[in-house]
């Protein structure tokens, strides 16, 4: 028999556009992590399972060994890199721009720029890139309040529609990054269960 091979992925938009790949590799989960309490889900082979985990710790499971593979976001592994973990495709799902956004009608400001984001990492690594000192600000959510109220002068956030900033009165100005959701592995894993994964791999990369 084969071995355990655990499969970390976040509910929601992830989950979803995973599924049609999963299928492609004739992995089925038994039920439906959005309708199920169950964070293990079992599938139609009895040693693959799916570990249902939050978006951002989806990296954290993989390099700890604790799921073979994974499905993370870009924006998620440029701020927690790691060693013990690869990148192995892009799955080309969950698709946005990592941008800096500000108001309309900018202010002028006498001080060094404030930036709210909770990308702090990519947002440090943007601006040392522009030769620009920055102060940052970190925010988990609601981004788009911040320039409103003289919090930061402009975000540093996820764009995917523009609907958002557009509805708070900001406009995108900077491209930091295309981002896309990747097929990672944790590096032990792939040496000793190598044929399964690439298996994964291979069926993934026919279906993309």
């Amino acid at each position: 028999m084969a071995d355990q091979l655990t499969i970390a992925l976040s509910k929601g938009r992830i989950y979803k556009d995973t599924l049609p790949l999963l299928e492609a590799a004739n992995i089925i989960p038994q039920e439906d992590p959005s309708k199920s309490r169950k964070l293990i889900i079992p599938t139609n082979h009895e040693n693959v399972r799916l570990l249902i985990v939050r978006a951002t710790d989806a990296p954290t499971y993989v390099a700890h060994g604790a799921a073979d593979i994974g499905v993370a976001g870009k924006d998620v592994l440029m701020e927690a890199p790691s060693d013990n973990l690869n990148e192995l495709l892009d799955l080309k799902i969950a698709k946005c721009k990592l941008m800096v956004a500000g108001p309309k009608e900018a202010k002028p400001h006498g001080h060094r720029l404030k930036i709210a984001t909770k990308y702090i990492q990519s947002a440090k690594a943007y601006y040392a890139q522009q030769g620009q000192q920055v102060d940052l600000i970190k925010l988990y959510g609601s981004m788009e309040i911040a320039p409103l109220i003289d919090l930061a002068d402009k975000i540093v956030d996820l764009v995917d529609t523009g609907n958002t900033l557009k509805a708070n009165g900001l406009v995108p100005e900077e491209h930091i990054a295309d981002i896309s959701s990747r097929l990672i592995v944790n590096e032990h894993a792939y040496k000793t269960k190598f044929k399964q994964i690439n298996d994964i791999v291979e069926k993934f990369r026919a279906a993309i």
